[in-house]
C-alpha cells in the first residue's frame, strides 16, 4: 500500500512539474486512439461475408470461413505463394541486408576527417528520402535493355551480345528488390548505431591501444559488444516485419511474368480488396493472419534473445 501511495505521489508531482509536456502529448494521444485503435473495429470484417452495401454491422457472420478460404480454398495457392515469396526477399533482405547499417556505422565512426565523414553520410543518408517511385524509375532505367548502364557495361565487355530484360525475367526479380531496398535503407538506419557508437567510453579505446590491440581487434572486442543490445533489439523488430513488405515498390516493378517470383503478401492483399476482386473481406482475414503471425515472431525471438543475452523488447 505504502509504495503504491508513493507511486501515485510521484506520478503527480511529475504532472504538476511537467504538465505542460503531458498537454503537447495530448495531439498525439488524439491520434494515436483515431489512427491506430479506431481502424481496430474493422478486423471484424474478417469474420464476415462483408458488403459494402450493407455494411460491418449488417454483414453475414461466416466465423473462420475467410480464414478456410485463404489457408485451404480456392485461394490459398495465390496465398501460399505470396506467403513464401515473402518470407524469401525478408529473409534475403536480413542475410545481406541487416549487416551492413552496422558495417556503415563502423567506418563512419572511425572516420577522423569530420569534413569527409559528413560528407559521405550525407550521400549514403540520401536515397532514404527518395520516393519509391523515384526508385522504381532509376532501377528501370538502370536496368533498361537498349539504355540501361548494366546493360551497356555487360555489351561492351562482350559478356554478352544483346540486352537482358532483367524485371521481366523471374530469376532476377528478387535480388533487384532486395538490392534496392539495401541501398534506400541502408544509410538512414545506420543512424541508430552510429548513435549507439557514442555511448562506448573511449577510455576503453585508449587502454586497448596501450595495450597494443589492433584496430580489427578494438572493434571486435570493443565496438561490437558495446552496440550488441541495440543490434538485437533491431533484430528482433527486423523479424517482427519479415511479413511486412511494401507493396509501393514491387507494384511498380512487376509484371505478369514475374508474379511467380515476386507476388507478395501485400500486393496480394491489395490485388484481392481493392483491385481485381474486391474481396475486402478475405483480405482482411489474410491481414490479420500477418499480423499474428509477426506478433508470434517477435515474442519468440525475444524470448530465445533473453535466454542467450539477457536483452530484448521486455
Amino acid at each position: 500500500m505504502v509504495s503504491k501511495r508513493k507511486h501515485s505521489i510521484n506520478v503527480g508531482e511529475s504532472f504538476k512539474k511537467d504538465w505542460q509536456l503531458y498537454v503537447m502529448l495530448i495531439p498525439l494521444f488524439i491520434w494515436l486512439v483515431y489512427f491506430a485503435y479506431k481502424p481496430l473495429y474493422g478486423l471484424i470484417i474478417a469474420f464476415k461475408d462483408y458488403s459494402v452495401f450493407k455494411g460491418i454491422a449488417d454483414s453475414k457472420w461466416v466465423g473462420l470461413e475467410n480464414f478456410k478460404y485463404l489457408l485451404t480454398g480456392p485461394g490459398s495457392v495465390y496465398f501460399w505463394r505470396a506467403f513464401k515469396n515473402t518470407i524469401v526477399i525478408s529473409l534475403y533482405n536480413i542475410i545481406f541486408g541487416f549487416p551492413i547499417p552496422i558495417i556503415l556505422a563502423i567506418m563512419f565512426n572511425e572516420m577522423k576527417n569530420k569534413f569527409f565523414r559528413k560528407s559521405v553520410q550525407t550521400i549514403v543518408y540520401l536515397p532514404y528520402f527518395f520516393s519509391d517511385v523515384v526508385i522504381a524509375g532509376i532501377i528501370i532505367s538502370i536496368l533498361s535493355p537498349n539504355i540501361g548502364v548494366i546493360n551497356n557495361i555487360l555489351v561492351n565487355l562482350g559478356i554478352i551480345n544483346d540486352g537482358i530484360y532483367f524485371l521481366v525475367e523471374p530469376k532476377y526479380f528478387r535480388s533487384i528488390f532486395v538490392l534496392s531496398d539495401i541501398w534506400k535503407e541502408s544509410g538512414f538506419n545506420s543512424i541508430i548505431y552510429f548513435a549507439a557508437l557514442s555511448g562506448i567510453s573511449p577510455i576503453l579505446y585508449e587502454a586497448a591501444r596501450m595495450d597494443g590491440a589492433s584496430k580489427f581487434q578494438q572493434i571486435k572486442n570493443i565496438t561490437i559488444p558495446g552496440i550488441m543490445p541495440t543490434i538485437i533489439i533491431m533484430f528482433i523488430l527486423r523479424v517482427g516485419k519479415l511479413l511486412n513488405i511494401g507493396y509501393e515498390r514491387i507494384l511498380l516493378l512487376y509484371t505478369p511474368q514475374t508474379y511467380e517470383k515476386a507476388d507478395i503478401i501485400s500486393t496480394y492483399i491489395y490485388r484481392l480488396g481493392l483491385k481485381e476482386n474486391g474481396m475486402m473481406d478475405v483480405a482482411t482475414a489474410t491481414g490479420l493472419f500477418n499480423s499474428i503471425i509477426a506478433f508470434i515472431l517477435v515474442y519468440v525471438t525475444n524470448r530465445i534473445t533473453r535466454k542467450l543475452s539477457d536483452t530484448g523488447l521486455w
